[in-house]
């Protein structure tokens, strides 16, 4: 009896999987193209609309409205542009108030214009894609979560520029051989400060200034004062009162941006009732970080997605509220956690050409939301938890930048899916996920032997 050989298809033999296009279901025949500029906006209608089918108008606000009149006298409802600075905000925001479907397109999928690039070739290119349905729309979240996104970018802006006035802080000291970073880890602290304000005001003895120490510093009065010892120079002083002065003055606005974000908090309406499901405890015991706002976030957090999503290791509430912020609490956008990877562009993204894979990396992003997850998955780095020791097997494996991505790529799945669903994250913990690599190698290695006519015995322990 003869056994026919079975023979394994290869991968161009074997049936493709056929992608629907649903962008070119339909039309939009009500299109019409912006192309934004600093101080001008040409305009595309479809033809036969009016008189002349482009049209150029200026980018005050007066004109902003007169375009708008245009585009509802020619009968538009759909307008796609490009994302060029933030010259399109005001228009976007304008037409859409003013029911328009606005269209926020990515510049590099309708950046290549047949012919001489122009002006009003660029509007006629954007609206014959959009007529054609071949535009897709950049995610943005509701106006409620964009107002407050508008506002924690502008907190982070601040907090770098305070951080640039610690840095000239610093730098004065230095310039007067004050070695106050030497012998306290923060000088933005307790003790610093007050160290750094008394020489500010005209205390320059080294054994006063040492005295400002507070009782948990790991250096003696003795080893302070010998670090404060220094060559006080007038321009040097005056450096660093101002750099104290700009210091303060950011903390204050920083302050302000705070309570700003508080009351936008206030103002959303809560996923879950305050009353009947407080916020549990932490999880974890950590210091506070210094750019936390005055107001309890992590209850703020909670309230709005149903979740508390600081659970999940490396995510604090300052990292929560700049992931939502960007992506929003309605995880029905994306509808897999593999589609919200992608669009993190925290998954690979494959190249194929005839079958097969060219290139398979991540894209290039700016996306503040992914940067997040990039944080927290290097801080994850040395955790006992399960998502530190899965960093620490992909940097053994892959190096260090390919382990905080892939680590990243974990941290967002789990963060979806208790956005999604309303479930709690539990960490297993190192052991457990070791415990479960180990299972994986040992039924891997099982299979390879019996493929091979072989059997594996486990041995017994030796104590």
């Amino acid at each position: 009896m003869v056994i026919p050989l079975q023979v394994k298809k290869s991968k161009q033999e074997q049936p493709k999987k056929i992608v629907k296009l649903d962008s070119l279901k339909q039309l939009n025949l009500n299109a019409a193209g912006l192309d934004i500029g600093m101080a001008e906006i040409w305009a595309c209608v479809p033809e036969g609309r009016d008189a002349v089918s482009v049209q150029v108008f200026e980018t005050f606000t007066v004109d902003l409205h007169r375009l708008a009149d245009w585009l509802e006298k020619c009968g538009v409802e759909t307008v796609a542009m490009e994302s060029t600075g933030v010259y399109w905000i005001p228009i976007y925001e304008i037409l859409e108030a003013r029911g328009f479907e606005v269209y926020l397109v990515n510049a590099r999928h309708i950046k290549n214009v047949p012919g001489k690039k122009t002006d009003v070739m660029d509007c006629q290119w954007i609206q014959q894609l959009h007529t054609y349905g071949l535009l897709n729309a950049s995610f943005r979240p509701e106006a409620e979560m964009c107002a407050l996104r508008a506002y924690t970018r502008h907190r982070d802006t601040l907090v770098r520029y305070r951080s640039a006035h610690i840095q000239h802080m610093q730098k004065a000291l230095q310039l007067m051989n004050v070695q106050l970073s030497n012998v306290i880890s923060d000088i933005t602290g307790q003790t610093g400060m007050q160290i750094v304000r008394a020489i500010v005001s005209g205390q320059h003895d080294p054994v006063q200034l040492a005295q400002y120490r507070d009782s948990r510093c790991r250096n003696s009065e003795a080893e302070l004062a010998k670090a404060l010892t220094g060559h006080y120079q007038d321009e040097h002083l005056f450096a660093l009162k101002q750099a104290v002065e700009l210091y303060d003055f950011y903390t204050r606005q920083i302050q302000a941006c705070d309570a700003e974000i508080e009351q936008k908090y206030r103002a959303f309406k809560p996923a879950i009732e305050i009353e009947t499901q407080p916020l549990p405890p932490p999880s974890k015991r950590r210091r506070p970080s210094k750019n936390e706002p005055d107001f309890d976030l992590r209850s703020y957090l909670y309230h709005l997605t149903g979740v508390d999503l600081t659970r999940i290791d490396g995510l604090e509430a300052l990292t929560v509220q700049q992931i939502i912020t960007e992506t929003g609490v309605d995880m029905d956008n994306w509808p897999t956690a593999k589609h919200f990877a992608s669009w993190l562009t925290l998954a690979p993204h494959n190249d194929i050409s005839g079958g097969k894979i060219l290139r398979s990396k991540t894209l290039k992003s700016k996306n503040r939301a992914a940067q997040a997850f990039r944080m927290a998955a290097q801080s994850v780095s040395r955790s006992d938890s399960a998502l530190g020791g899965f960093y620490r097997r992909m940097r053994a494996k892959h190096g260090g930048p390919k382990a905080i991505t892939a680590t990243a790529h974990k941290i967002a799945r789990i963060f979806y899916h208790m956005l999604k669903h309303k479930q709690a994250y539990h960490d297993p913990g190192q052991d457990h996920y070791e415990q479960q690599y180990q299972e994986r190698v040992v039924k891997t290695l099982k299979r390879k032997a019996k493929a091979l006519g072989f059997e594996l015995v486990p041995q017994p322990s030796v104590s």
